[in-house]
């Protein structure tokens, strides 16, 4: 089993002036530590569970840009994009873009989006749920054309494109990991078979009902002729390890958990990750453990 690190806020001591070098160090410290990937949100707006809107929210793109001129070994992604703030003609420029300068360590990850107060705040259209599905599936096989090096013009019902050219081509091969984020069974794991690397998955409702949505996306699988063993299966996860809060035992066994359903990827995020401790306590204890898993 891998572990990655999710950095969902950035209120912390020292206000903004602060945000950059704390970030820089929390990076630098999970790659060192063996976290196999580190993730940003895609929000403009701090979201609800985590605080208010108001709240210091980092644009993904540029902070992941930022993570792979401090880091080495981490793979980068944002956790997920919304299909809406981004043209995917752009979206595509911008993943092949930090996949180049990364040195190969890109993930797309992307999902139908949800949040709309952020959306209208700031002038985006959020189109009824449905059409926004119609625009992910549009966006993964536009996704999939410009990493083929096809420009043959597209023309979906959405999106138009009459010259996808991609230049440069990421350092990924075939292509940076496709993931999409979400648990609906209908749609959301449906794309996942037909176009994805990896999926993610919430780890609160509990292992069986991780369970029931794996076993669903195995049934997708089936049904389009594509091997299950290829689409990595990740979990976001909260953890606090601290004196308070969690053990690295108890941590340990939650991967134990989450592995023996299925997932093998943990993204963790962490409400005292700027505390830098427990990075390193993941990098001593848990990360060797449960790669055995």
């Amino acid at each position: 089993m891998r572990i990655g690190l999710q950095i969902p806020s950035f209120t912390w001591p020292g206000g903004s002036a602060e945000i950059g070098p704390r970030l820089a160090e929390i990076a630098k410290t999970a790659d060192e530590a063996g976290f196999y990937s580190l993730w940003v949100m895609d929000h403009f707006f701090q979201i609800e569970v985590i605080g208010p809107p108001d709240d210091p929210m980092l644009e993904s793109y540029a902070t992941l840009s930022y993570l792979a001129g401090i880091t080495q070994r981490v793979r980068l992604g944002a956790l997920v994009t919304g299909v809406t703030y981004r043209h995917p003609g752009i979206l595509i420029k911008t993943v092949s873009t930090l996949d180049v300068l990364s040195g190969g360590r890109a993930y797309l990850g992307i999902g139908a989006a949800w949040n709309e107060r952020e959306s209208v705040g700031l002038g985006v259209p959020f189109p009824p749920l449905k059409e926004r599905f119609e625009r992910l599936e549009e966006t993964l096989q536009i996704a999939k054309q410009m990493w083929s090096g096809h420009r043959e013009p597209y023309q979906g019902q959405h999106y138009h494109l009459a010259e996808p050219i991609n230049s440069p081509q990421p350092l990924s091969q075939p292509h940076p990991p496709i993931l999409i984020g979400g648990m609906g069974e209908n749609k959301t794991l449906r794309l996942v078979a037909q176009y994805a690397d990896a999926c993610n998955l919430f780890a609160f409702p509990g292992n069986e009902a991780l369970r029931q949505k794996l076993d669903v996306l195995k049934g997708h699988c089936e049904a389009v002729g594509r091997p299950y063993d290829e689409i990595e299966r990740t979990a976001l996860s909260t953890v606090h390890l601290a004196s308070e809060g969690m053990t690295a035992t108890q941590v340990i066994e939650t991967c134990r958990g989450l592995a023996d359903v299925g997932i093998q990827q943990v993204i963790f995020n962490m409400p005292n990750v700027h505390e830098i401790e427990p990075l390193e306590h993941f990098g001593r204890e848990i990360i060797p453990a449960v790669a055995e898993f």
